[in-house]
């Protein structure tokens, strides 16, 4: 009776487990449930030590060598094709925004980009590139870097990661990192973000289903996620029945083992 007690107490439910339910009461800064989620989106502003990418291409092969753009070469479309965990193409191609919010370019020199979307920064290349090109004879394109986020914690594959995409959920990010293990708490994930004036604490709650209508479910660059275990680690219990059951039963056999050599 005791062990059917303890492990029944021990072992981590479904509910725990499960992403994205149908909760009663919303325990997250999230919106209320509806028939769609509409996406709640901001454009992002580049920050210091953010990598860009920075395409300029115009009807001059020599300008083009200055700028350093980049073509459908076979050799730098296999670099761009790299592994997205490294994103060791746009660390090598692209541009960091220093501690001052500049980035410098070839032939053109340094360029704030620091508190502007990669709309804005586009636009503003785009006039520096006029006073050596005439109209509609270049093509600029600014764009971020990849993705790069942070995972700690009970994360099967904790590390640091960059996915190559413009956009990154949370769901695909936690699966990148080869998802949480089971003894993590979904419903208070902590995610540490960025913002022009410092950074802040979020917790998450992963199991329900109004986080798709929330300012978190995208990620932005330089996120990091940090995900809790459970009170079943303290207890040093196992994850499920069979971990618990067979905790049990090594651990009475031991004592009985202890207790036989007592006596004898």
């Amino acid at each position: 009776m005791i062990i059917v007690s303890v492990a029944l107490f021990s072992c981590v439910s479904n509910k725990k487990l499960i992403y994205m339910q149908e909760l009663e009461e919303s325990e997250g800064p999230l919106l209320n449930s509806s028939a769609k989620f509409p996406y709640e989106t901001e454009e992002y502003l580049l920050q210091i030590n953010d990598i860009v990418e920075v395409n300029i291409k115009t009807t001059s092969p020599e300008l083009n060598q200055i700028f350093g753009a980049i073509t459908n070469d076979p050799q730098n479309m296999a670099q761009m094709g790299g592994t997205q965990g490294a994103g060791d193409a746009f660390f090598m191609n692209g541009y960091t925004i220093d501690d001052r919010g500049y980035v410098e370019i070839p032939l053109i020199g340094e360029v704030k980009l620091l508190g502007l979307s990669t709309k804005e920064a586009k636009e503003l290349v785009e006039k520096e590139v006029l006073k050596y090109v005439n109209v509609n004879e270049f093509f600029v394109r600014v764009r971020l870097g990849g993705i790069r986020f942070s995972t700690l914690g009970e994360f099967n594959r904790s590390g640091k990661y960059t996915i190559l995409q413009n956009r990154v959920t949370i769901f695909e990010a936690i699966a990148f990192a080869g998802d949480l293990n089971k003894i993590a708490k979904r419903d208070q994930v902590v995610l540490v973000r960025q913002y022009p004036d410092g950074s802040q604490m979020h917790r998450i709650n992963l199991l329900d289903e109004n986080l798709l209508g929330s300012e978190f479910y995208f990620l932005k660059p330089n996120d990091m996620i940090y995900a809790e275990p459970m009170k079943v680690r303290e207890l040093g219990a196992g994850t499920n029945l069979v971990e618990t059951l067979t905790l049990l039963t090594t651990t009475i056999t031991a004592i009985a083992l202890v207790l036989t050599l007592i006596r004898n």
